[in-house]
């Protein structure tokens, strides 16, 4: 049972990681980057890791995921030219997986400040992203995620 839970583990690990999950829409269609990706707006929240974001959508829960969470979550990523390099639009949320050492340092940072039911745009710089991993896109990424649920 133990090792069976460990395999599912590394499995999830490695699909968040890398960038092979689908990466078009429900309609299969690529989803169009926002008009907003290729530079952090002057109205977006920064914080000192240099993580910038938006509410897109106010959630109505109080409740936060904290590091030991597990969450629920829907995203789409993209490169700051518009090309969406992944996303889990249109197949449903993604989880519950534990929230630290599962994603990239932005994204463990940005849920914590989401609350369930919020939508959010995080501006991830390359330092809290890929950090320059093969097979995964630099620079300045672009996600719209949404907390579905914490437990």
């Amino acid at each position: 049972m133990a090792r069976t839970r460990t395999l599912l583990f590394l499995a999830l690990a490695l699909s968040l990681t890398a960038c092979t999950v689908k990466e078009e829409g429900a309609d299969g269609q690529p989803i169009p980057a926002p008009p907003d990706v290729a530079a952090v707006p002057k109205d977006a929240h920064v914080t000192p890791s240099g993580l910038a974001s938006k509410i897109l959508r106010v959630g109505l829960s109080s409740i936060h995921p904290s590091p030991r969470s597990n969450v629920k979550i829907l995203y789409t990523g993209w490169t700051t030219d518009g090309h969406m390099f992944e996303t889990r639009a249109g197949q449903g949320a993604l989880g519950p997986f534990p929230l630290q050492g599962t994603l990239i340092a932005g994204l463990e940072e940005g849920l914590q400040l989401m609350v369930v039911g919020e939508k959010r745009r995080f501006w991830i710089p390359q330092e809290l992203a890929y950090k320059g991993e093969p097979g995964h896109p630099l620079g300045l990424l672009v996600f719209d995620v949404e907390l579905v649920e914490v437990r």
